[in-house]
């Protein structure tokens, strides 16, 4: 997957607010996002509606705000980490609005949340690869399965192997270039 990641700043000499880097993290996995989406489509799987697909990027936007949460939790004391994972969330909020308002009336915004909220209890109870700071097998599996259902029945069986083995590695990859570019993680890879 070839996605341009975006994180220079014009004045490379001023402090970066939260909400710099927030809105930079939020663009770049929207944009890890519908670059994905396009990858599902690209290997023929079923989306037939622009709410299917924005309900897909929902559930990819879901698992990359738990995948901060995660790596966060390492690096950044409580405090400091709840207010970078809720302002990711609400940005992610903003830019699901955003594109689902073109396609159907509704406050799609607290549909997201409500929707964050679920899955994030659903991921809390995954395995996570601390020293990797990777998703286990089974975060994988809930994600896949996230996703398949997003997409529907037809291809349920052959999309979740997909998820797992060829997708969610490359997003969980160019995901840590975005936080290592911003300084929020040591460049590993």
């Amino acid at each position: 997957m070839r996605i341009r990641i975006r994180t220079k700043w014009n004045n490379q000499e001023r402090e970066v607010s939260l909400e710099d880097t927030v809105s930079v993290l939020a663009f770049n996995s929207w944009r890890i996002g519908m670059q994905s989406l396009l990858e599902i489509e690209n290997e023929n799987f079923q989306t037939d509606t622009q709410m299917q697909r924005i309900a897909v990027l929902e559930e990819m936007m879901a698992f990359l705000v738990h995948l901060l949460d995660r790596i966060a939790y390492s690096s950044l004391n409580d405090s400091d980490r709840e207010a970078l994972v809720s302002a990711f969330a609400v940005k992610l909020a903003d830019h699901v609005h955003d594109n689902a308002r073109d396609f159907a009336k509704g406050d799609h915004r607290n549909n997201f949340i409500n929707k964050l909220n679920i899955r994030l209890v659903d991921y809390s109870e995954t395995t996570w690869a601390n020293i990797a700071q990777e998703p286990g097998f089974s975060m994988g599996l809930t994600f896949g399965n996230h996703i398949a259902d997003a997409l529907g029945p037809r291809d349920k069986k052959w999309v979740l192997d997909y998820i797992q083995q060829v997708l969610m590695p490359e997003m969980v990859k160019l995901f840590k270039q975005v936080l290592a570019r911003l300084g929020l993680i040591n460049n590993e890879n």
